[in-house]
This record gives structure tokens, C-alpha cells and sequence, in this order.
């Protein structure tokens, strides 16, 4: 294979024994010294690695460039979003060929529309001038001269006069606030620094709402901010003190309140104001319960201010853990009458409320779905679910910012079927379509296939796997498969189309998604399941889903590759010592590899936040225990390991560079055979890698030449 044949020496970190001692255990690490990225020498470390892994690479260019040029050629570059309404204007992004980043604008309304007309979105094309158009924010300006550029907040105020925007230009995820004033194009002198990236205005257009972090950079404090006056006149309007918890602003959907929400990862808190009173007093809707969590939307019900609150306290002497909605007077949300009550099958996750509707988000068989609901004189209507026809598939409800619309933009997607946007009609039934994501090159869905398969894991649990592939291959012999999977925070890796993932599909490959456990697919006793003491649950069941995929003739060892990002690395990194004989390679994005060392200190960013989610081995040895028999870090051993390629961000404040840094140090050190073993580092980057999408096609091609490469089809 490409890269086998290159004959460089692999660079090789120095030891430097450090003690890490709790509940007896002492602990020897000799990479630690890796976390001190001022120090010149770890810097040099890094650029050996990424030189060492380009030497190793370097022939694969002719093929990232390949699928480089396939991603560009089935993408519109230039085109425009599906507009949405909102005031008096149609809001809208635009992306331009050459471009790195959108282009945010708006146009105004047809004035002299009525009904339904008025709510159907124009029909705008990239070559032709529309009327009216203003440009509201170009993003490649806000980026000239930067090595990285992320937007945060993006937030209108209600008059659509002024922009609330912000920028965070290192990846560190600390944005800078300021305001646009959309009738003359200038900038306000107000500038807020160090801000988190969202934005909130009050009613009248006065105030802004955002968030600061604190040194571990936890949300943990909300202010006021007076348009026209300087930031260090701001009021502080909530602090929390507590490290568990990360704090949030919002406002509701009908205008009515201003919104503020504290959660750590099994308890919440809502505070409320109204929205037309901004220098007033937040009160608690609420008061927090540890391990209830809650979510609340105001409705108006039979000519009453409501709240609707999803909850999953306990109901009739039971714990509602898939979350029941009830209803509440605005008065007294305490006083709940439950509408949509528990059931093991269903995880109600999101309710959303309109003037004359409300729309129910939940997930069944592994699915998310939506219902909406009319709302009568009296109360309500019938429940409707909408039906997409689809085996596999997500739904959700897209950007539908108005309180009062006769319509609801719906996102409808599969692994082989491109996003559509939706406009569905709830006084009708009708699905209006608005867009499918173009792919040119002449794409035909029906030329791939989508299926649902399960494992059976140790303890008899079916474990859901998605599989994806061209209908064309031949069904005799196993096949390269590239096997993903998370399993962590109750995320859910739903059915979704990428244009980048048909240049493994075209090249003959398998894709496959591991729902394992400590996702939510199956509800939220599938979360329970993965995670603190149970943790080990995501591992042992993504093996199982390897296994299954081999044993069932999917695929077999020399031709499957393991991958995953962020929690899903510490996922791939475990199993990578669990099970490595059944991979041939492992991609591990900015990988949690070395999680008890992170979670053991609390100055750390978002350490103990993270508590509620592994357990606090600080304070419990049966955690510490625990979470150190999984650790890729602390586990690796001298035996065989898959091909290895880990990815990293020097300025990710999720998971720090380190981790990867020092996993793979320790397995160039420790680990048999002369399996390839890399390190990548952006050196100027977040937890989310590159910035630009041009640089991220680029990163996927790296990526993908790497996968194809090990599984033998980088000459397909």
C-alpha cells in the first residue's frame, strides 16, 4: 500500500516521569510534559509529527487531490438557501465558487402578497440580481488576513434594524461582539471581548443578552449590555457559581420572554423576564431538582398565557425518563397537567410553539420524527405524524422563526437522499417542496441503498447499525467498510447525506454507523446505559457491531476501519486496545484518549461539568478504577494495533491537543508489529478543525486517502 514503502524515522518523544497519585494508585506518565504548548520543544515535537506524517502520506497527494476535485465538482458552489421570512424581509445565506464562507443577506417581502403567498419563499437565482438585496454580513470580509475565522452569534433585533454578530478568530471558541446598524451599514462603536458566541436583544431593541465563559471556559455568567454605552458599563443579570453547570439566554418564539437556562448533564433550571421590561428581574420557573431536567415554551391555549414544559421528573410514582409534556399556567408552571404522558418507546425531546400550532420532536425505532398539533379555540387538535416514506431518515424542524405563520419549514434527509426543505402546510396536510440539495455530476439515489441491521451485544442487547452502500457492488466476498460510531451525551448520529462520503461509496466502499450505547438513538435508558459506571457498555457494543458486520460477511478484518471524533475518539481508542485485531486501521479525530488524567483536574477546561457524564474519580475510587481500566492512554499494551491516524487542534479547548499527543507517544513506544502509527496537528485550529470549507474538503481528503489507502482501494 501507498505509504508502507517510505522509509522515515517516526520522531520519538523524550520521558520525563511524572507521579499522578490518587486513592492509593499511583500513576507514571511520562508524556505529560506535552501539555506545556508554550515550550518550544513541544511545538518541535508536533511539526516532527506532521512532517513525519506528510512523509509517510506524501504519495497520497495525487489522490486527496482526486477526491478534493470529486467534493468541488458534485458541490454548488455558488448558490443560495431556501429564504426565510422573517418581519418584513426574506433572510437568506449565499455561497460563491472560490469562496470560503457564506454570505449572509436579506430582501424585502412582496408587499401586495396575501395568504399563503405571502409565506412562499421567492425563487432566487444565483445568476440572475435580486431586487432589493442587501448584503448583511459577508463572512470572507470579517476573515481577510486570519489563519482561522468561526461566526458565533448571528442575532437580529426585532425591528430588523440591527445585527448582533461575533468572531472568534484562534478556535479557542472566545468570540468578539459587535453590532451592525443594517440601515446604514456601519458599525456601532459597542464591542463586547472574550464573549460566548450567542446573542440575545430584548423586545425594543435596547439591550443585548450574552454570555461569558469562566477559566475553564463554562458559560457561567449572562449580561446586559445598553446599545451605544461601553462594555464595561454591562450588568451582570445571572451568575452561577456552580461548575457543573453551563448557562445560556434565549427568548421565546412568541417574543414574550426573555429566557434564561442553567443544566448540568442531569439537572435543569429556567429563569424568565419579560421581554418588554429588560432591566427587570429574572425569576425562576422551576427551581432545580437534581436529576430532573426539564425544558419550557410559551404557547397561548384557549386565549392563555401556558407554558409547556417537557419533563422527566416522576409522574404517578414513576420516573418519566423518556420526558412527558405538560402544560402550566404562565402564573404558576408548577401547576402541570401532563398532555403527552411516558412511554419506553418514545423520547419526546422538543416541543415548539406557534400562534396557531405546536410541533412535537421525538424519536422512535432509532428515528427522529415530528407531530404537529393544531390549536383550537378550545385547546387542541389531532396529533398528526408527518410520513416521508423513508425506511431510514431524519426530520426536523427547520428555521421558523415567526410566531404567526401559515406554514412550517421541515428538513427532511437519509444517508442517500440530499436534504429537502420542506414547507408543510398544517391547515391542509401539503408538503410544499422548496429545495433538495443539489449534487451535480448527475447523482441518482436510487443507485445506493440504505438499511438497518442489528448486532447482538454480551449481555443479549440488539444494537442498531446503519449500513450504506452502492446497490452495484458484487454480493460474493466481504467488502472494505469504514465502521463509525460515538456513543456519548445522549447524542444521536441520525441518518444524514454528505456529498464528501460518495468518494468512498463510488471507490467500493461500506459505510456503516455503530449506534451504540450512550447515544440516545433508543431513548434515554440507551444513554444511561454508556456512560459513569456503565461506560464501558459503548465499547464492548461497538466491537460487537464489528463483529457482526465480519461474522455476517459485510466485511472482514484486514479491510475495516474504526472512526471516530471527540468522544467518539476516546470510543475508537478503547476499542483499539479492546479488540485491534478485527480493524485495519483507526481514525481517531481530536480523540478524548486520555480521559481520567482530564477528568481528575478540575482546572481543566469543562472538567467538572463533565462529572455527571464519566463520574468524579476525584472523589470515588470505584470511578477512578473504572475509568482507568478503559483509558486508551493508560491501557496501551505491547502487542499489535491497527494502522493508526489521529488528528488533533492546537487551539481546541474541548479536547486538548495533548491527549492525542501523548496516546500516540506512548504506542510508537510500547506497541509490536510496524503498523503505521500518525499524528496530525492543525496548528491553527479548534475542536472543529480547519475553518473555511475549502480547507475542510482538503481535511477530508486527507482523511479519506488514508481510509482507502489501508483497506486497499487507493488505486479504485
Amino acid at each position: 500500500m501507498a505509504g508502507e514503502n517510505v522509509t522515515v524515522s517516526a520522531p520519538s518523544a523524550k520521558k520525563v516521569p511524572t507521579e499522578r497519585v490518587h486513592h492509593g494508585d499511583t500513576f507514571v506518565d511520562e508524556y505529560e510534559w506535552l501539555r506545556d504548548k508554550e515550550n518550544p520543544e513541544v511545538i518541535a515535537y508536533l511539526e516532527a509529527e506532521n512532517a513525519y506524517t506528510e512523509a509517510r502520506t506524501g504519495q497520497l497527494q495525487p489522490l486527496r487531490d482526486k477526491i478534493f476535485d470529486e467534493i468541488k465538482a458534485r458541490t454548488q458552489e455558488t448558490d443560495l438557501s431556501v429564504p426565510t421570512r422573517l418581519g418584513e424581509y426574506w433572510y437568506y445565506s449565499r455561497s460563491f465558487e472560490g469562496k470560503q464562507y457564506g454570505v449572509h443577506c436579506r430582501c424585502p417581502i412582496d408587499a401586495n402578497a396575501e395568504g399563503i403567498d405571502a409565506w412562499t419563499p421567492p425563487q432566487l437565482e444565483v445568476d440572475t440580481v435580486i431586487e432589493g438585496e442587501q448584503v448583511l454580513l459577508d463572512s470572507n470580509v470579517l476573515a481577510e488576513g486570519l489563519d482561522f475565522f468561526a461566526l458565533g452569534a448571528f442575532s437580529l433585533s426585532h425591528d430588523g434594524n440591527l445585527l448582533a454578530y461575533s468572531v472568534d478568530s484562534t478556535g479557542d471558541e472566545r468570540y468578539t461582539l459587535r453590532i451592525k446598524d443594517l440601515r446604514t451599514g456601519e458599525l456601532l462603536p459597542d464591542e463586547v471581548a472574550g464573549a460566548a458566541p450567542g446573542a440575545t436583544w430584548s423586545l425594543d431593541g435596547t439591550h443585548i443578552f450574552y454570555q461569558t465563559v469562566d477559566e475553564s471556559w463554562r458559560p457561567d455568567t449572562v449580561w446586559r449590555h445598553r446599545v451605544g454605552t461601553a462594555s464595561d458599563a454591562d450588568v451582570t443579570v445571572f451568575h452561577e457559581p456552580d461548575e457543573r453547570y453551563w448557562v445560556s439566554v434565549g427568548a421565546t418564539r412568541s417574543e414574550k420572554y426573555l429566557m434564561i437556562w442553567l443544566g448540568s448533564k442531569i439537572t435543569t433550571e429556567g429563569w424568565v423576564l419579560e421581554s418588554d421590561n429588560p432591566e427587570g428581574e429574572f425569576r425562576v420557573l422551576l427551581p432545580r431538582r437534581e436529576g430532573v431536567e426539564y425544558s419550557a415554551e410559551h404557547a397561548v391555549i384557549g386565549g392563555a398565557d401556558r407554558f409547556l414544559i417537557l419533563h422527566n421528573d416522576v409522574v404517578d410514582g414513576v420516573k418519566a425518563e423518556n420526558f412527558v409534556l405538560a402544560e402550566a399556567p404562565a402564573d404558576d408552571p408548577s401547576d402541570m397537567t401532563v398532555l403527552v404522558g411516558h412511554r419506553e418507546d418514545v423520547r419526546l425531546e422538543d416541543i415548539d410553539a406557534f400562534a396557531n400550532h405546536l410541533v412535537l420532536s421525538y424519536r422512535r425505532d432509532a428515528l427522529p420524527r415530528l407531530s404537529v398539533w393544531p390549536l383550537t379555540a378550545d385547546g387542541y387538535g389531532e396529533l398528526t405524524e408527518l410520513d416521508f416514506g423513508l425506511e431510514l431518515f431524519s426530520a426536523g424542524a427547520g428555521s421558523s422563526p415567526e410566531w404567526e405563520q401559515p406554514t412550517l419549514r421541515v428538513g427532511v434527509t437519509s444517508f442517500i437522499t440530499p436534504m429537502q426543505v420542506f414547507d408543510y402546510v398544517p391547515t391542509t396536510g401539503e408538503l410544499l417542496l422548496r429545495k433538495e440539495q443539489p449534487v451535480l455530476g448527475g447523482y441518482e439515489p436510487k443507485d445506493y441503498e440504505q438499511h438497518r441491521d442489528w448486532a447482538v451485544a454480551a449481555d443479549g442487547t440488539r444494537i442498531p447499525i446503519s449500513i450504506i452502500k452502492r446497490r452495484d457492488l458484487p454480493a460474493d466476498g466481504p467488502k472494505p467498510t469504514l465502521l463509525y460510531g460515538y456513543g456519548s451525551y445522549e447524542a444521536s448520529i441520525d441518518p444524514s447525506f454528505s456529498v464528501s462520503r460518495l468518494s468512498l461509496l463510488d471507490r467500493g466502499m461500506v459505510f456503516a454507523v455503530a449506534h451504540v450505547r450512550g447515544g440516545g438513538e433508543m431513548g434515554r435508558l440507551w444513554y444511561e446505559h454508556g456512560k459513569t459506571l456503565s461506560k464501558k457498555n459503548t465499547f464492548t457494543d461497538f466491537v460487537s457491531c464489528a463483529q457482526h458486520l465480519i461474522d455476517s460477511g459485510v466485511t472482514a478484518a484486514d479491510r475495516l476501519i474504526a472512526d471516530g471524533g471527540s468522544a467518539g475518539g476516546l470510543l475508537v481508542g478503547a476499542v483499539a486496545n479492546l479488540a485491534p485485531e478485527l480493524f485495519a486501521g483507526v481514525l481517531a479525530n481530536v480523540p478524548f484518549v486520555d480521559p481520567l488524567t482530564s477528568i481528575l483536574d478540575p482546572s481543566l477546561p469543562l472538567t467538572v461539568i463533565e462529572w455527571d457524564e464519566w463520574g468524579n474519580p476525584l472523589a470515588d475510587k470505584d470511578v477512578y478504577e473504572y475509568m482507568k481500566s478503559y483509558s486508551p492512554y493508560e491501557n496501551v499494551e505491547a502487542k499489535d494495533y491497527p494502522a493508526i491516524l489521529a488528528i488533533t487542534s492546537l487551539n481546541d479547548t474541548r479536547v486538548l491537543y495533548v491527549e492525542p499527543a501523548k496516546w500516540v507517544a506512548k504506542l510508537r513506544d510500547t506497541k509490536t508489529g510496524d503498523s503505521e502509527l500518525l499524528l496530525k496537528t492543525e496548528m491553527s485550529a479548534g475542536h472543529g478543525g480547519v475553518s473555511g470549507r475549502y480547507e475542510k474538503w482538503k481535511e477530508v481528503a486527507f482523511e479519506y486517502a488514508w481510509v482507502l489507502d489501508k483497506v486497499g482501494l487507493a488505486d479504485a
